[in-house]
């Protein structure tokens, strides 16, 4: 298969950015390779087929963080830790983006 390489979208971005931003003022939410993936994701760098199977992955395993009865999902004032990770891997336009994109390379 030959190499591909796939530009981040501006909401993927947007939503990198606010994950960062959140990270940053609860200090929660996320592990080093998710911050280095909002970096990437918010500077809108190329991201690799691995890129691509790898945030698929992270959805499918944090989908059950949406469940969390601690801090509350798409919040600004009091987000859950899952929530602030999502954002960092993308957020809900990360994921829709992933799947689509993985399923074009599996097929």
């Amino acid at each position: 298969m030959a190499a591909h390489s796939f530009t981040p979208t501006q909401r993927m971005a947007s939503a990198a950015r606010r994950g960062l931003r959140l990270r940053k003022k609860f200090e929660r939410g996320g592990t080093q390779v998710g911050v280095d993936r909002a970096h990437q994701l918010a500077d809108r760098r190329d991201l690799s087929e691995a890129d691509v199977m790898a945030m698929r992955s992270f959805f499918a395993r944090h989908a059950v963080d949406k469940e969390s009865k601690s801090h509350k999902w798409n919040s600004d004032k009091d987000p859950s830790a899952g929530f602030i990770a999502w954002l960092l891997w993308g957020g809900d336009a990360g994921k829709a983006w992933a799947d689509h994109k993985a399923k074009k390379l599996e097929g």
